[in-house]
């Protein structure tokens, strides 16, 4: 997005200027947290809570303590401490914009199941911003000499240390890292890391791998033009559908706050920072401005990465805080991240997924793919992706569509499995069983060199000839037996027995019943039905007059053949 109205005018993208009391017609933070409250999935935590120890640990607990995906919510923190016993008197909230995948649609107002039209539409058809002379994210400026000493400037926000016991700092994380092409002007919107190091300091981590970081591309062209520094903005707090933007790695070149406009079908409002030449979210809770130097690097980390592994420290981005902007009532955002699932992987993958699938149905033309799944617990999304098919697809579509999901990011898709619809996707043990039966490693599997080494901690053993992919096609070659469970209806009589009894509390896992498909005869299913109502005698007396002489013990017996 260019950020100066003369170049939007040549782009054919002018912003209008709106006047103070215009209409947004889409939620900022506040307006978003007040939804969650009404459908219950905003928890409110008002005892002192420390941010350098606690915070993200308790919200942890509902990622590994057994906590259903549909129960998990967010937190809002209000009383919040550091280490030291310092009161903040802003709030922090965690999980508001994907703690579950309830609370992600909530943000992007429309029912999980229009998500990909809502996403495909918004990136085929962006919409320009408003531009505004004024804005909440503005009502306090803090720039110059007041942003060095302790207990202002950075140091005055209750940023949470992630992965207490090995974080070294206090790091931003729910960012929308607005930096600018210095030749287009077009503007990239990235979720990027920052860790605090001083009151008017931090040090930026984004991405250099392959499928990497679009504000990456920018700073390599402000050193070749020979910049010494490159004018950046971090967001926290932006209106939910800005803030989905920035983790979606849009191609480069492409406004993301336009795709945001177009998600809720109203122009963004963007205001002109105060002290650097970029254009920020007029309704977000608090804007850091600054200057990321091109020369220098400074070590950062370690920090808990969404990889799973604790990123070692390593040289990254500098940026000097020119000011920090923020409404009077501003809220800090904080992203739980790290081990997945989490709050950042549920981000990434309700809009990845549909993204796949897009790809596979769409534009290759795989028509027997019904649904791409990114494995997400502990994998961080990118390494597995399941791909299901419809029974009796093509062995040659179901290669296509193997490699068309392994190919599609250059991050996503290590191994790619090809599943039918009676396996759940999300249940691995289901999918271990699949890979178990249905796969022949001699037929259904290859394997393809040179890929990189995408999303994870580095190993010396990848960094000359990079990595590899897996494909694996795990979907019924033929027709087999149903799954050795009891049907629905008797699993369900059996769960009113238990809760009866007063047992506890049950948690189905997928599958819990079986269904009679594949190779089952209508006489094996009527024979099934006397035995489950006593009548196994009449059964044995039906198989009695089938005897036969001069066969070998295991031949098999089928009523349908003579």
């Amino acid at each position: 997005m260019n950020n100066k109205p003369e170049a939007l005018a040549r782009a054919g993208k002018k912003p209008a200027v709106a006047p103070r009391d215009s209409k947004r017609g889409y939620p900022d933070l506040h307006e978003h947290l007040e939804e969650l409250k009404k459908r219950g999935l905003l928890l409110t935590i008002e005892r002192p809570i420390d941010k350098d120890s606690e915070l993200h640990p308790l919200v942890r607990w509902q990622y590994v303590g057994g906590v259903e995906e549909h129960e998990r919510k967010a937190f809002l923190f209000t009383n919040v401490v550091d280490g030291r016993g310092r009161r903040y008197r802003f709030p922090v909230v965690v999980g508001a914009f994907a703690g579950n995948r309830e609370i992600y649609c909530i943000g992007m107002r429309t029912p999980a199941e229009e998500v990909q039209r809502k996403w495909d539409h918004a990136i085929a058809n962006p919409l320009p911003p408003r531009l505004v002379d004024s804005a909440p994210c503005q009502e306090v400026v803090i720039e110059g000499e007041a942003l060095k000493d302790e207990g202002n400037g950075l140091d005055s926000l209750p940023i949470p240390i992630s992965t207490p016991g090995y974080d070294s700092a206090p790091t931003l994380t729910a960012t929308n890292v607005i930096t600018k092409d210095p030749e287009t002007g077009v503007q990239n919107h990235g979720t990027y890391r920052a860790g605090l190091k001083a009151p008017d300091r931090c040090v930026i981590r984004m991405a250099t791998r392959v499928g990497g970081a679009g504000g990456y591309q920018y700073y390599l062209k402000h050193q070749r033009r020979g910049d010494k520094t490159m004018p950046c903005a971090i967001v926290l707090g932006a209106p939910p559908c800005v803030a989905f933007v920035a983790p979606m790695k849009l191609p480069v070149g492409l406004d993301e706050i336009g795709v945001a406009g177009a998600v809720v079908g109203q122009p963004i409002n963007v205001v002109r920072a105060r002290t650097v030449d970029l254009l920020v979210p007029a309704e977000a809770e608090i804007v850091i401005e600054g200057l990321i130097d091109t020369e220098y690097l400074e070590p950062e980390g370690p920090f808990g990465e969404s990889h799973g592994h604790i990123a070692l420290e390593e040289f990254n981005m500098p940026m000097r805080v020119t000011a920090i902007t923020h409404r009077r009532d501003a809220v800090v955002a904080s992203y739980l991240s790290q081990v997945t699932p989490s709050e950042s992987s549920a981000i990434k993958r309700v809009s990845y997924e549909p993204m796949f699938l897009s790809h596979l149905r769409n534009t290759l033309g795989v028509r027997g793919v019904k649904r791409v799944t990114l494995h997400e617990r502990m994998t961080a999304l990118r390494r597995i992706v399941l791909v299901t098919v419809e029974k009796g697809t093509p062995r040659t579509e179901i290669w296509r569509a193997l490699a068309g999901a392994s190919s599609f990011k250059a991050d996503c898709g290590k191994i790619c499995v090809a599943i039918n619809e009676d396996i759940d996707p999300d249940n691995s043990d289901a999918v271990f069983w699949a890979i178990a039966f249905r796969m022949n490693p001699v037929n259904d599997l290859q394997v393809l060199d040179y890929r990189s080494p995408g999303h994870g901690p580095e190993r010396e053993h990848e960094a000359e000839r990079g990595d590899a992919t897996l494909l694996m096609d795990a979907t019924m070659k033929e027709e087999l037996p149903p799954l050795a469970l009891p049907k629905q209806e008797y699993m369900e009589r059996a769960r009113k027995v238990w809760e009866e009894l007063g047992l506890p509390k049950l948690r189905p896992q997928s599958p819990w019943f079986s269904a009679p498909a594949g190779d089952w005869l209508p006489y094996w299913e009527e024979a099934a039905k006397r035995a489950a109502a006593g009548g196994y005698l009449e059964n044995g007396r039906a198989s009695e007059k089938l005897r036969r002489k001069g066969l070998k013990p295991e031949t098999k017996f089928r009523p349908d053949e003579p």
